[in-house]
């Protein structure tokens, strides 16, 4: 039928309706609150590139998660800023890490709540790549055996997901095998599968302290001229055992979710990151946008392109709006 007979607009006359009818909906229990931790007693350390977000030492991180899961959000994304670094990234999977020290008292004070760890070791090794260096190389299959031990780490420490970022080839499979060794057949797998070589991660260099101190990291994480690319990397991690997907970053990488979606049957994430954050605020600082609105309608066209879950620096503020 076409108009007259056919008249879409009657199912946009009322608020009523609109819900009724919505395709895509937000709900506090689909989102991840990203979270940072640091060394030091009492500290709430602003990130200015990232108005609105903090790093916490373990003391205050406990509190912060409170308040994430009494806003209704479920779980957290938990990444690391040891005071330590060298070249083995030793303080990732020290028994007394950071990372290791939250995880146990946040499981400790809020039980309820998931906690995933971000794996790499760019925070933690001293030249900030997220590999072994050698000579100008990131050796991809010596930085598995790094990676598999923080991720045990983490796990040990009471983790229940672990999410290597790292873009190795292979690590998802090796950290599965670890863990199903270790009898730890209870801890998940959100694997970054898909990370673009991003221009928006730049705030969150900062908040992480992990800027590489030479080139760049475009000989691992991916091009982000390749979806083709995206649907392989894709598979094989599902292959390797991963338990959820991730595509990162969400609202540039829109159709890559979209195409993701269509050859996995795994839950997918999609990461918001700290640029599509920080570009929001200061727009809606500056009045030239309305940041709210901006906010729900980037949520809710990840979760349109297909994304099961998102990560966003918005879900606690968000769950509590609703």
């Amino acid at each position: 039928m076409s108009f007259p007979e056919s008249r879409p607009r009657r199912l946009r006359a009322s608020a009523a309706i609109r819900n009724l009818v919505g395709e895509t909906t937000l709900t506090p229990c689909k989102l991840i609150q990203p979270v940072f931790v640091v060394e030091g007693n009492n500290v709430t350390d602003p990130i200015s590139a990232m108005q609105g977000q903090s790093r916490y030492s373990v003391d205050r991180i406990t509190d912060h998660c409170k308040e994430v899961a009494e806003a209704g959000v479920s779980t957290i994304l938990l990444f690391g800023i040891p005071d330590h670094k060298d070249e083995n990234a030793s303080a990732a999977y020290a028994e007394d890490g950071i990372v290791q020290r939250a995880v146990s008292a946040i499981k400790k004070s809020t039980p309820e709540l998931l906690v995933m760890t971000d794996v790499c070791l760019c925070a933690y090794m001293s030249h900030g790549h997220c590999g072994v260096v050698e000579g100008d190389t990131i050796h991809n299959d010596a930085t598995l055996d790094l990676l598999v031990k923080t991720a045990l780490s983490h796990a040990s420490a009471g983790a229940d997901f672990v999410a290597p970022s790292d873009m190795m080839d292979g690590r998802v499979l090796a950290i599965r095998d670890m863990l199903d060794d270790a009898s730890r057949t209870d801890v998940g797998i959100i694997s970054y599968a898909v990370k673009y070589a991003s221009a928006f991660y730049g705030p969150f260099r900062e908040a992480a302290d992990c800027a590489p101190q030479f080139g760049d990291r475009r000989t691992y994480q991916m091009d982000p001229a390749n979806a083709r690319e995206a649907e392989r990397v894709a598979i094989l991690a599902e292959e390797e055992g991963a338990d959820i997907l991730m595509v990162k970053p969400a609202m540039p990488s829109l159709d890559i979710i979209h195409r993701v979606r269509n050859v996995s049957r795994l839950p997918l994430a999609a990461y918001h990151v700290s640029g599509e954050y920080a570009m929001i605020e200061a727009a809606g600082a500056k009045g030239w946008i309305d940041r709210d609105a901006v906010v729900r309608e980037a949520l809710l066209s990840i979760r349109r392109a297909g994304a099961d879950i998102i990560i966003t620096y918005y879900a606690k503020e968000f769950a509590r709006s609703m």
